[in-house]
Order: C-alpha cells, then structure tokens, then sequence
C-alpha cells in the first residue's frame, strides 16, 4: 500500500465524502482523485519520472494536496518546502535534494521566481517565462488512472528539518514510516470518516502532514485547510465547519487564549485540541484549559525523525501531570530513556529519550555520517534529556545539546525558563550558556514581557526558588524572542548575537 492508493481507494469507497475544504472550494474524493490523475499525466509528460524529486512551494491549500497525491502517484519523491524559507534556502534545498522540478502557488510565487538550479518549473496561476501553469496543466491532462505500484518500502518524502542549530537535513520517509503514524493516530485520537480535520499549522512540517492529513486520507474523513493562521481564522474555521480536530504549535493557542471572541465562540463540536513541537509549562496549560473551556488538551511528543511519533499526555492526566510528555509511547512505537552507554535509567536520573517503531525515518538524505549518529541499534536518538518520576511519567529536562556547563556543572536551562515564566509579566523567555573566562560557561535570561521588569526583583524572586548556581548571571529584555517557522525558539541565533 502507498498514500496514493490510499487516496484512489476513498474514492471509490467514500465519492461523495469531502476530501478538503479550503477558502471556499470543496472537494469530494472523487473530484480529488480525479485531480491527481489529471495532473499526475501531466507531470509524466513533462518528463517527471519515477525516484525524481519534486518540491513543492506552497502554503496549505487544494492546490498543495493535490500535488503531493500526484508527485507520489508517479513514483516521484516529494519534496514539501517551507512556504517561509528565502530564494537561497530553497534553493539549497533544491540543490541538495537533486530536485528536479518544482510547484509554486503565486501567492508566494515572488520569493522564489528567479530559482535557476531546477529545470521543470510549475506555478498556479498562469503561466510566465520558463514557468507552466498549474492550472492550465490541470485543465489539459487527462484523467486515465495512473496505476501507483510502489510498495511500503519504497521511498515517499523528503522533509527538512528546520535548521535551529545549522544547516537543515533531509529527513528521507518510506510509505510505511508515513502510513505507520497515520494509523497510530488514526486509533490514538479516534479519527473516523465523519471527522473534520483543521489544519492550520504548514503541511510543510511532519505531523500536520504525517499524522492529521494522512490520518484523515487513511480514513476518509475530511480535511479542513487555511492557509494561514489567526485567531479569528482559526475561531471561526471551527465555528463554520465544525470541525473536531486541531493540532497546533503552543504559540496558536497561547495567542487564541487572549482574543476577546474565545469566550463567546461555539466550539462544541472539537473532541481534539493537540499540541507539541514545543512544550508548555504548567501555568499556561492551566490557563488554556480555562480559557479554552476543555479537558481534552493532548500533548503529543516526537520528533520528524520518528515520523514524528514518541509520547502522548492525555487530557485527564495534566490534571496531576501537566508540562510532563506522558508515560506512554503510542500505538506502534515504543520509548527509553537511556544513559551515555545505552542503557536505561532508574527514576529520577537523567537520560536520553530514544524511540523504535515503524515511523522511524529512513535516514538523512545523502548524509550517512548523520544518519548512523542519530541510530541508537535501531533506535532514533532524540537529543532530549530526560527522567522518570515515581509514577513512570517521563518529563523533559532539556535539549541535549542546549545543557550549560558552568564551573563543570550541568545546568539544565528549561528548568530555569520554567521558573521565569511563572514570574508575573514574562510571556516567553530563552536562557543560553555564555562563554565566560573563569567557568567556561555562565547562564543569561532572555525574555520579553508585558511590562518592563525590575531585574533585581527577577533574581531576587528566582534566588527563592533556584540554587544559587542556576540562577542567571545576566539578563536581557526584548521586543520577542527568533522563532522558526514551526515556532520554535532559534536559541542558536541568540547565543551567536552573544558571541559576536
């Protein structure tokens, strides 16, 4: 089986069903299939063939489904690009992924008209230059059945992680890495075919992609896109479609939380708010529990290397465990936390989370050094530290490689922005190790808040609650903090404004 099959199967077995709902167009299985085939002989006759990889550029739109279902119908390897990234970032991608060709929406058709190392260029709209339109490809290729004959362990995707600390890599997928978190969510999260799917964060990133638009394909249920994000987008895509499944990065919700329409909205019919690729502290999920008027906050863990599949913590339990990752691996995946010898750890002592299952990436594309560094005898290698409580629930201490050593002494950051952000006014914070003479390393705060906050009173309060070698030496208010597009915060970037 293969995600194109997947897609050719629901239309025969759900035609009338909606497939994907996007500014206005609806689109049932059937006329989504039938798109795919027109543009999957579209691409064949351009000369796209089998193991060629294919970008793609474009926000969350129609337009971008069907181009994925196409490239893969072919045989081709798909390429999602983050609709962010600059010419040059693209255009590294392109060269390292050997792409050849790429599909564009016009929307964002100016960042990257002048690419010069792809030779097939395709855009929506019309057509300009050396650029076909997507559109009139659509119109002109027939709709003949492209049989897709590509097998589970075939290759599928290339995605780039997000590059916080260099370069990004390519994370290369098979079917059955991409299909095996589709399942596991599909039955963790009850995905069924009257399900109604809001995808709001970029198709660009692996788990709106992997696990809720290919859920949804799995099933047959419906696929509800934007996009961009607001919060009045997000309000009243909810409210109109009613849909019954968000996956969002912590900084949608914390956003939503304080707009004025929130507590006035009709969001009955949402049986799943999800959360991850960045943790929440107990306060704001106490908060968005209130604010959002549920019990049902998910947070799932992973990374895309693991499909992205590794822990969930389920609504009843952040009740007593909120800001842990759950104590359980979910369907098809399992979990260990580890020390430097691969062995695993007792509770309450520090180790890596490494994860086995399925999703579990192929390896980096063209990169075999990475690729055996990431493998622990199979098992994907997080970068996360990590312990056990008493009761098995996992908590993440820190990033691998954001540990801080002062004086020899492992200082762990997130335990300290933890404590910054309960600290009345500070909205989101970063602390980075600095180079200092005599410790190596020393801790600085970066934060930004509502107010302008008294320092002392900052050390003062976290003198209370910290030893005294984690309290930080330095600090800094600004506006906001670097994030990636995934929302995450580029604490490289902060440390090299440091340095230089």
């Amino acid at each position: 089986m293969n995600s194109s099959n997947l897609l050719a199967r629901n239309a025969r077995k759900y035609p009338t069903n909606e497939a994907v709902i996007c500014h206005g167009r609806r689109v049932t299985y059937k006329e989504l299939d039938d798109q795919v085939n027109r543009f999957s002989n579209a691409l064949k006759n351009l000369g796209i063939h089998q193991g060629d990889k294919v970008l793609i550029f474009m926000p969350n739109v129609l337009e971008f489904v069907v181009s994925y279902f196409a490239i893969q119908r072919i045989g081709a390897i798909v390429v999602p690009v983050n609709a962010k990234f600059t010419l040059t970032e693209v255009e590294y991608v392109a060269e390292h992924a050997e792409a050849t060709a790429i599909l564009v929406h016009e929307a964002i058709f100016a960042a990257v008209e002048k690419i010069s190392n792809v030779n097939i260029k395709i855009k929506t709209g019309a057509s300009q230059e050396d650029w076909y339109s997507y559109n009139e490809l659509i119109v002109s290729g027939n709709n003949n059945e492209v049989a897709c004959l590509l097998k589970e362990d075939d290759l599928s995707t290339i995605l780039y992680t997000s590059g916080t600390t260099g370069k990004p890599k390519g994370v290369l997928f098979s079917y059955r890495n991409i299909l095996a978190v589709a399942h596991m969510i599909a039955i963790e999260m009850e995905v069924k075919p009257e399900s109604r799917i809001l995808l709001m964060m970029p198709l660009t990133h692996s788990a709106p992609l992997h696990l809720f638009l290919m859920s949804a394909v799995l099933v047959g249920a419906t696929n509800v896109l934007t996009p961009t994000f607001t919060p009045d987008l997000f309000i009243d895509s909810i409210e109109t479609e009613k849909t019954t499944h968000f996956f969002g990065a912590p900084v949608a919700y914390l956003v939503t939380a304080s707009h004025p329409r929130l507590r006035s909205a009709d969001l009955s019919s949402m049986k799943w708010w999800v959360y991850g690729g960045a943790p929440l502290s107990e306060k704001e999920v106490r908060h968005l529990q209130q604010v959002f008027q549920t019990e049902n906050l998910t947070c799932v863990y992973g990374l895309t290397e693991g499909g992205p599949s590794g822990s969930l913590l389920f609504g009843y339990e952040h009740k007593d465990k909120a800001g842990s990752i759950g104590k359980r691996a979910p369907f098809g995946t399992e979990l260990r936390i580890v020390n430097e010898d691969g062995e695993d750890v007792a509770v309450g002592e520090v180790g890596e989370v490494v994860l086995y299952g399925e999703g579990n990436m192929v390896g980096y594309y063209r990169d075999e050094e990475a690729t055996q560094a990431a493998f622990l005898e199979g098992w994907v290698k997080t970068g996360d530290l990590a312990r056990y409580d008493e009761e098995g629930y996992i908590w993440i201490v820190d990033r691998k490689k954001d540990v801080i050593i002062s004086g020899g002494v492992n200082i762990y950051p997130k335990e300290i922005e933890d404590r910054i952000l309960q600290f009345e006014g500070i909205v989101e914070v970063a602390v980075v190790g600095v180079p200092h003479e005599e410790w190596g390393e020393t801790v600085k705060a970066i934060y930004a808040a509502k107010k302008q906050i008294d320092e002392q009173e900052l050390k003062d309060y976290l003198s209370q609650h910290l030893a005294k070698y984690k309290v930080p030496r330095i600090y800094e208010q600004v506006e906001a903090l670097p994030r990636n597009a995934s929302g995450k915060i580029l604490k490289q970037q902060l440390k090299q404004q440091v340095v230089s």
